[in-house]
């Protein structure tokens, strides 16, 4: 039998919600192109109830059994990941002492790139870049990629080898991911084998919700000695009571997961 090369588990998490969904909500309700926020993308940091929704998860996940928390944790560098994984851990979500337990920065957890787009609404890319707009609407969210920005499949592409280098380094171990929206959704593509129409399917029944719980488990019984086998998708009913959940409508093309 050829060793595992996978994590036992592996809990893929949507960060808490941000300022920038906040403002990305009030731009919708005044008819705005833009979305009116001060900061780079990377630095947008959670709202009140972001950093709420973040707690409440590490305090649900610190009642389980040691066996049932993370030993290792992945976080994509944008500030409100970031956060939401020291919220989480230091309510004692993860294994090993509060605080002590390393948060493991990957750019290839960042948040899906808009270029020219970021900051537009979905009617100010239709306003400001029509041709974008039609662009998109050809090629479709997949594919379509904006000058200076990313398509989903530029996203896969740095999954791919994100998923080689959590085989290759924490075979084994139980890990956990927080990181944005598109990214939940792309890994799993990648970890399923899914097509473009599947997940493009799963993206249409409904948005990522602010700190859900996409969990996997190693099934020895999986293809090529072993595989990945989704448990829960999108699941915020265990912690909901503890802080409010928010489900971002996918309502932009420019910001913000």
């Amino acid at each position: 039998m050829s060793p595992q090369r996978w994590p036992s588990r592996l809990w893929i998490i949507r960060h808490g919600e941000s300022a920038g969904n906040v403002a990305r909500d009030e731009a919708h309700a005044c008819g705005a192109d833009r979305i009116e926020l001060a900061a780079r993308d990377v630095d947008i940091v959670l709202s009140q109830k972001g950093e709420e929704q973040a707690q409440a998860l590490g305090t649900w996940f610190a009642t389980a059994e040691p066996g049932d928390r993370p030993d290792v944790m992945l976080a994509s560098p944008y500030t409100r990941a970031r956060a939401t994984a020291t919220l989480f851990r230091d309510a004692g979500g993860a294994v090993g002492a509060v605080g002590d337990e390393p948060i493991y920065v990957d750019e290839r957890l960042r948040e899906k790139e808009f270029g020219i787009l970021d900051g537009l609404t979905t009617s100010g890319v239709a306003s400001v870049y029509p041709d974008q707009a039609e662009f998109r609407r050809i090629l479709g969210k997949f594919y379509h990629r904006p000058p200076g920005g990313e398509s989903w499949c530029d996203v896969i592409f740095r999954l791919r080898s994100l998923m080689d280098t959590i085989a290759l380094h924490y075979a084994g171990r139980r890990v956990m991911i927080v990181a944005h929206q598109v990214v939940v959704l792309c890994l799993r593509y990648v970890i399923e084998n899914l097509t473009e129409d599947e997940i493009l399917a799963i993206d249409n029944q409904g948005d990522v919700a602010n700190c859900s719980v996409t969990e996997y488990r190693f099934d020895p019984e999986g293809p090529q000695g072993g595989a990945l086998k989704l448990v829960r998708y999108n699941d915020v009913v265990d912690h909901e009571g503890s802080a409010p959940v928010t489900a971002e409508p996918d309502r932009t093309t420019g910001v913000r997961g």
